[in-house]
């Protein structure tokens, strides 16, 4: 199996890329954010790979980062999620807007990959909210948050409400969350729904 290819840039597809390596061409399917960020033809690269085999055909798939082969990998342990659609949300979302989404079970931010309907966004942050490397990139406030709120309370029912309400107003689930997060953080715990959410439109203008 390869793991890794060091080589230089041949040319590039609408998805994929061709690395030469001594000589020999070896075309890698990446993310448009991997496939964004690589050099130009001419330049040195070197790739985590990930190697496919099937009955009719061997495929290669890239990654600038040992993160960015994870998550590929994990998301496709969530059923309905294949390679197309783990690349799909590779390259619209980066590990830590994964991560973060995952946290704050935002399926609206999963669904904005193609390909991804409600039913499938929903078993990826189900999924895959325990698991590893889930959680690792996300950021520790908004996984405390969403702890709280799990928890119920008054803390976490304060913490929901006021989620909700930045929701409503237009703002994003996890930019809500992170919000309602640095707010919670400063007032403490016994903090009201108004207070947070008070605190956390300050934050947002900021």
């Amino acid at each position: 199996m390869i793991g890794k290819l060091k080589g230089f840039v041949d040319s590039f597809g609408e998805d994929w890329v061709i690395i030469d390596v001594g000589g020999v061409g070896y075309q890698v399917t990446c993310s448009s954010k991997t496939l964004q960020s690589l050099p130009a033809p001419g330049e040195s690269v070197s790739l985590a790979i990930e190697t496919y085999v099937r009955e009719d055909q061997i495929r290669l798939f890239g990654f600038l980062s040992p993160v960015e082969r994870e998550w590929f990998l994990l998301l496709q342990t969530v059923q309905g999620v294949g390679t197309r659609v783990a690349l799909a949300l590779l390259s619209t979302l980066t590990a830590s807007d994964l991560a973060n989404a995952i946290a704050m079970q935002d399926r609206a931010t999963i669904a904005r990959a193609p390909g991804i309907g409600p039913k499938v966004a929903q078993r990826i942050v189900t999924e895959l909210k325990d698991k590893a490397p889930a959680l690792t990139y996300a950021d520790t406030g908004l996984v405390r948050l969403q702890a709280l709120t799990d928890a119920g309370g008054k803390t976490g029912t304060a913490s929901a409400e006021a989620v909700s309400a930045l929701v409503n107003l237009g703002y994003a689930q996890v930019q809500a969350g992170a919000a309602v997060a640095t707010a919670l953080a400063k007032a403490g715990d016994d903090a009201r729904t108004e207070q947070l959410i008070r605190g956390a439109l300050r934050e947002l203008s900021t």
